[in-house]
């Protein structure tokens, strides 16, 4: 069934207040999983809220709680974000890297002890929306096998950056690894296969399988060079900001277990280098010129298409997720009642 956008936020704001979230962090975790999926993101989008259902139940998530500013600087700040919702230390780390970026020209933001924060790149658009430059990586637990290795020692490591613009979206969300960790599992919820060059078995042969991948691990994307940028946001979003690293990062995809992985926040004021109508006057200057070589697609726009598109023609609810989230109303004694778009 396919649903409208209002009414995935009910959807979410219903069971998270029947689970004494408070409102502000209703908004804000219903506001980044309805980006994801208008994008197209939808392995992070309403598909992934049942394991945060599971995180409140098992304790791995706080509904309530602030985050602590540990170390604060100028331009920097590290962050524990007490775990509480991954959405909400992020949303509260990226305004406070905006704010610092406002007055210095660059705000740096570390941030430990969180959770699963959704889609990287509804942070980066937050500094652009400021009429910043954002910047946003996160580590993960262990999913994909370094060059010449089999057993995976790290992350899908996403990296997102978003760049201020005066006619177009320009933003690149993804993940280090061939392949998000979230379509695999997506994948298997659906009884689906994934494409080949994406993963690897527990006994390090090539596979269509996302239950077998999920038991083996994820190739990088692009070989080495995938490989040594993951390696790079390892270290970034991990030793630097005081959170776990390789095979200690646990909690991103089993609720079960307490989140440790890290995030790396940043926000770049144009204005400070630059003037900043310049800038974004060149900025559409380079995208026209490139859209010019031919049939070409700038980062950000699949992303736009997919958002004209799925506000118009609503969002999909599998009958598997559909049956998930209804379970959740019952054992919550919540009368849910879903409106078919």
């Amino acid at each position: 069934m396919r649903i409208s956008p209002e009414e995935e936020v009910k959807i979410i704001k219903e069971i998270l207040t029947a689970m004494n979230v408070p409102e502000e962090s209703s908004d804000i975790v219903a506001d980044v999983t309805l980006d994801a999926d208008l994008k197209g993101f939808s392995s992070h989008g309403i598909g992934r809220f049942p394991q945060y259902v599971d995180g409140l139940r098992h304790g791995t998530i706080r509904a309530d709680g602030d985050i602590t500013i540990e170390r604060e600087t100028e331009s920097t700040a590290l962050i524990n974000g007490n775990h509480i919702f991954g959405h909400v230390v992020a949303y509260r780390a990226m305004e406070l890297a905006i704010e610092k970026a406002r007055n210095t020209g660059v705000g740096l933001v570390g941030v430990h002890d969180s959770n699963h924060f959704g889609v990287a790149g509804y942070y980066s658009d937050m500094a652009v929306m400021n009429d910043m430059i954002g910047v946003v990586i996160a580590n993960t637990e262990p999913a994909v096998a370094p060059i010449g290795g089999r057993k995976p020692i790290l992350g899908t490591n996403p990296v997102a950056i978003g760049i201020p613009s005066n006619r177009y979206y320009v933003s690149v969300d993804m993940a280090t690894s061939a392949s998000a960790r979230g379509k695999l599992l997506e994948a298997a919820r659906k009884g689906e296969s994934i494409p080949e060059n994406v993963a690897l078995d527990a006994e390090g042969k090539p596979t269509t399988d996302p239950e077998m991948a999920l038991k083996g691990s994820i190739l990088p994307f692009g070989g080495h060079k995938g490989y040594a940028l993951s390696f790079m946001i390892e270290i970034l979003a991990g030793p630097l900001v005081g959170a776990a690293f390789g095979t200690a990062v646990t909690g991103t995809a089993n609720p079960e277990e307490m989140c440790t992985k890290g995030d790396l926040m940043m926000a770049i004021d144009p204005s400070k280098m630059v003037d900043p109508d310049e800038f974004r006057a060149q900025v559409d200057e380079f995208i026209e010129e490139v859209k010019s070589s031919g049939d070409v697609l700038i980062p950000g726009d699949i992303e736009s298409m997919n958002i004209k598109r799925r506000r118009a023609e609503g969002i999909e609810l599998d009958e598997k997720l559909l049956e998930r989230i209804l379970g959740i109303a019952r054992e919550l004694d919540i009368n849910l009642e879903i409106k078919e778009l």
